[in-house]
């Protein structure tokens, strides 16, 4: 982690809050107001910046503040070895995860009592204390060393404030249930899960199976290709044809599309692609019904800078956001491992997208996975971003079109390329939207 850059930002916030509560009339005391004397701004301590910058990942600095605005406060507050050296770097990268996110926030206030506690106190205290994550620390003494669960306090009273006290201690505490939720993630059965598995083999002359099953078991791939059972759509499907397992899908695929989108706006940089799935078009939706049905999916995301590049012509045609995401969609779950061991094997991989009947050029290249052709090539920036065994969603860096298409910008070779990085994504979707729609309807200024 970046100690410096976590800690930095903190104090920022932490500096922010001070100023605003100062400049109040009078200056008097405000529910969930902290000073430059708190015990929160004491995390800045260099003992404590990796557990200041987890704080701050989790998004509790609001939660602390209300906490010490309320009553005291007692952290058990493990040194930064502790967290850099000492951590599993599974659990840390679990922890880390944006769709890990209440776990983590678990985790951090299972170190935090609502309630202030010295060391003097301690013979004296009954053995269970409720955290403010609602579970319980047990708190003792062993041949004169201060013990909270099995962690023993190494750094005794060692930052004493008016609104709460920080005790050093050697490790992380775990709490039962997120360690419970880290093992389910790393069961055999959750292993396999995501081990990458083709799309079903096509005739490409009957655009059929070449061996249909007679019949689908619950969980098993569909029959029908993915094409057959998208929505009709501009030149995408001949026509629409019914899912293999109908109204009775085997996978809740709205509730794995809406998972996905919330961990792009979480992971940041991708706000752009989300939008465009969720408002321009309507293909979450159809991402949903599709998983639902048995189908994988793995998306290639364009970042918010490679979104930024594309111009106003290039997404207001009738039907020109669908076409470009379809490109991007490929109806294989394939992780960035099994990508990349895939081009290091065969030099260069021809997978399948949505946009049929056009395939995205996979190659390796400077140590990573390259796709598309020449100029308009773009590279695995973010591997792995969304993983859950149906949907895989992997960061690119670019914008694709297929080879047989000239994009936009460069029909016309003499006419430079603008680049509207600085005008706000929305207001360019809005745009869109409104030269597709009118101005009846949406406000365009």
């Amino acid at each position: 982690m970046d100690s410096s850059y976590g800690a930095t930002k903190f104090l920022l916030l932490l500096f922010l809050t001070t100023s605003i509560a100062t400049a109040l009339p009078d200056n008097k005391p405000v529910p969930g107001q902290i000073n430059s004397n708190s015990v929160l701004v004491a995390l800045l301590d260099s003992h404590y910046t990796e557990l200041a910058e987890l704080v701050e990942k989790a998004l509790l600095l609001q939660t602390l503040e209300e906490a010490v605005g309320k009553h005291n406060i007692t952290i058990f507050a493990p040194r930064n070895d502790a967290l850099e050296r000492n951590l599993d770097p599974l659990f840390k990268s679990f922890l880390l995860e944006p769709r890990n996110l209440k776990s983590l926030q678990s985790l951090l206030m299972f170190h935090i009592l609502p309630k202030r506690i010295t060391s003097p106190q301690w013979p004296s205290l009954s053995h269970h204390h409720r955290t403010l994550s609602n579970d319980h620390l047990h708190l003792t003494v062993d041949v004169n060393t201060l013990k909270v669960d099995s962690a023993e306090i190494i750094r005794p009273d060692d930052v004493i404030r008016p609104d709460g006290i920080i005790h050093g201690i050697e490790r992380l505490l775990i709490p039962r249930s997120v360690q419970e939720d880290f093992n389910r993630r790393r069961s055999l059965r959750s292993i396999s899960a995501v081990i990458p598995e083709g799309a079903p083999e096509v005739d490409p002359r009957t655009h059929r199976l070449k061996k249909p099953s007679p019949a689908v078991p619950a969980g098993a791939p569909p029959v029908l290709p993915i094409y057959d059972a998208m929505s009709p759509g501009p030149s995408l499907a001949p026509a629409p044809a019914p899912g293999p397992g109908g109204p009775r899908g085997h996978f809740n695929g709205d509730a794995q599309v809406k998972d996905f989108i919330h961990t792009l706006l979480h992971y940041g940089g991708y706000n752009e692609m989300a939008d465009i799935l969720v408002n321009l078009t309507s293909l979450a939706t159809e991402m949903g019904r599709l998983v639902s049905e048995g189908y994988v999916l793995t998306v290639l995301a364009p970042n918010d800078e490679a979104m930024a590049k594309l111009t106003t012509d290039q997404l207001s045609e009738p039907g020109a956001p669908e076409q470009i995401m379809y490109y991007h969609i490929i109806p294989e779950y394939q992780t960035e491992e099994s990508m990349y061991n895939a081009v290091r094997r065969f030099g260069k991989v021809k997978y399948d997208s949505l946009r049929f009947p056009h395939k995205v050029l996979a190659q390796e290249a400077d140590g990573s996975v390259k796709f598309g052709h020449g100029d308009g090539s773009a590279y695995l920036f973010d591997p792995d971003i969304y993983t859950d065994g149906r949907i895989s969603v992997q960061g690119i860096d670019g914008v694709l079109f297929p080879k047989e298409e000239t994009p936009a910008t460069e029909i016309k070779p003499a006419a430079p390329v603008v680049k509207k990085v600085s005008k706000s994504r929305r207001g360019k979707l809005m745009e869109v939207a409104c030269r597709m729609m009118g101005s009846r309807f949406i406000p365009c200024q």
